[in-house]
């Protein structure tokens, strides 16, 4: 069975599902943080709602090698800057040291690859 009409690729169906369960995770901690209080559990649920989209636009378009290296630097970026708010309202400690700085930093570079994947060039 192919993913809306394209040919098997394991990549995009990976992509799929990553925005579903991040999208899931996203709802979930929301409910969590407005019942449980939890500020990082917030922000933790409002950074994975707002890149859920992401994946899954990158996983259905079937994006070029560019697009599917940025969804995995966003994806990384996005769980250890989550995790590490998450850890910190669940476990009373961070993830590891920097945990939350470098996730950040991933999911801007995610984003500036996705910026140059308008200019990339399929090679001929």
């Amino acid at each position: 069975m192919s993913l809306a009409g394209q040919s098997s690729n394991g990549g995009s169906r990976i992509l799929v599902l990553a925005g579903g369960l991040v999208g899931a995770a996203g709802v979930a901690l929301s409910a969590a943080a407005a019942h449980l209080g939890g500020a990082f559990t917030g922000t933790a649920a409002s950074f994975l709602l707002m890149h859920a989209p992401v994946f899954l636009a990158i996983g259905l378009i079937g994006g070029n090698r560019c697009l599917r290296l940025a969804s995995l630097v966003l994806l990384v970026g996005l769980l250890l800057f989550s995790g590490d708010l998450l850890a910190r309202d669940f476990l009373g400690s961070r993830l590891f040291p920097m945990s939350a700085p470098m996730g950040g930093t991933l999911l801007i570079a995610g984003w500036l690859v996705i910026a140059v994947s308008a200019l990339w060039r399929p090679r001929s």
